[in-house]
């Protein structure tokens, strides 16, 4: 008898994705521009969970984009990454936390 494994991706449930990017807003990783989620970090594997996140909550990736090279130590240069994602539901609870905890500006970005 042969059994196949089907590869299954983790997916996150919705309480367990909102804590999480909750915890982004308050480090500044994750900032609200307009009706978009804008997500800023150096690991792709996070942009991977943001996107899990977001699909879990009901919304969209928009774009991953390399924007930035920023350097860590004296010779070492790594990629800043952008996602920006929407939520689909204008009045979603994590607009008003960002509201209430969140900046204009991401930790990477040179005007702060």
């Amino acid at each position: 008898m042969l059994i196949q494994l089907e590869s299954v991706k983790y997916k996150k449930l919705p309480p367990q994705a909102e804590k999480k990017m909750r915890c982004w807003i308050r480090s500044r990783h994750l900032i609200c521009s307009g009706n978009f989620f804008i997500f800023e970090t150096l690991e792709y594997t996070t942009i991977e969970r943001f996107s899990e996140c977001v699909a879990s909550l009901g919304g969209t990736v928009i774009s991953v984009d390399p924007i930035n090279k920023i350097w860590m130590g004296a010779h070492r240069q790594v990629i800043l990454y952008q996602a920006k994602a929407s939520l689909h539901t204008p009045h979603h609870t994590l607009k008003q936390y960002w509201i209430k905890y969140g900046g204009f500006y991401t930790r990477f970005d040179e005007r702060v």
